[in-house]
């Protein structure tokens, strides 16, 4: 593996990193898929490094991947949930980390629902940090696993036509998207209701649709958002049923298009609602590759931290 370091000891957001470090995390994401297709999974390269996952937010994909990813590089792991934690007794974000941070933990990855925490911590404590989401800000390490997963399927990513479908207002994954594509020379849509599109959603640099045919015509691949009820405090649409009657995919809407298609999803998916199964289960559909793809880049990202910590 090459020798190459990344410019910064942290991922707080895909902002924050070049366009080499990109080029980096991806090409070490492949060495360690490789590594994962081996009978024996586990390399040595974390071992006596201790990493502390806190999980402020429930999370389910995000959590086991980072965790799976932590034990195949043989890391220390200390897991923390707020529910039932002394967060529930009023104990602040700080107070909480640095207690984690006496018993030697080397590096945090934090998953929180306040825009800013992950730079708030990075701020504030030695520890080296990892957003493993924040709020509707970013979601850096889903936006890597889903460039590598396009660049496995398409072979390159400049050039390359994305189209991110459905809840972009509230979505963390659609941000960190749409800063790493454009960084890596994709061309990027986004497409859905006009409630769901941020008002200045076009400054960054993406075309805006609100026709959802028009844009699987267009697109290469096509990365469909959850529509995220928990995070809407207004009615944004009339019905989940209304929504996928003007912007749901199923099998017979992709068979239609003049040319095949890589269909993405971050998960959890609302079947039947921005997605039917057919759909989400066909030939097109890439959901389960990006799952797998999780791993190996928290891998690479994690490994790479690491070195920088050691250097």
């Amino acid at each position: 593996m090459k020798e190459a370091k990344l410019s910064t000891r942290h991922l707080i957001g895909i902002k924050d990193l070049l366009e080499e470090d990109i080029h980096l995390i991806l090409e070490t994401a492949n060495h360690f898929k490789e590594v994962l297709s081996r009978p024996i999974k586990k390399v040595p390269s974390l071992r006596d490094f201790t990493i502390g996952n806190l999980f402020f937010e429930n999370s389910t994909r995000t959590k086991l991947s980072f965790e799976l990813a932590e034990k195949r590089l043989s890391a220390d792991i200390i897991n923390f949930s707020a529910s039932g934690s002394s967060v529930s007794k009023g104990e602040t974000l700080l107070d909480t980390v640095q207690n984690i941070l006496a018993m030697k933990v080397d590096l945090i990855v934090l998953r929180h629902p306040s825009v800013g925490a992950a730079q708030f911590l990075k701020e504030r404590t030695q520890a080296q940090i990892v957003n493993a989401g924040d709020g509707t800000h970013e979601h850096p390490t889903q936006a890597l696993l889903d460039a590598f997963t396009i660049q496995e399927k398409c072979k390159k990513l400049k050039g390359i036509k994305v189209a991110i479908i459905g809840d972009i207002l509230h979505s963390r994954v659609a941000l960190s998207n749409i800063l790493l594509l454009n960084k890596m020379g994709a061309k990027v849509r986004v497409c859905g209701p006009p409630t769901l599109l941020p008002k200045h959603v076009s400054t960054l640099g993406v075309d805006v649709s609100y026709k959802l045919k028009e844009t699987l015509e267009w697109c290469d691949v096509a990365n469909v958002l959850r529509i995220q009820t928990e995070r809407q405090e207004l009615q944004y649409f009339p019905s989940g049923r209304e929504y996928n009657l003007y912007f749901g995919i199923d099998k017979s809407t992709l068979d239609q298009l003049e040319h095949e298609i890589v269909l993405m999803h971050p998960g959890p998916i609302n079947r039947g609602v921005e997605l039917s199964t057919s759909a989400a289960d066909s030939k097109h559909s890439v959901i389960l590759e990006q799952v797998e793809n999780g791993v190996a880049v928290r891998m690479a990202v994690l490994y790479l931290l690491a070195a920088q910590k050691s250097a």
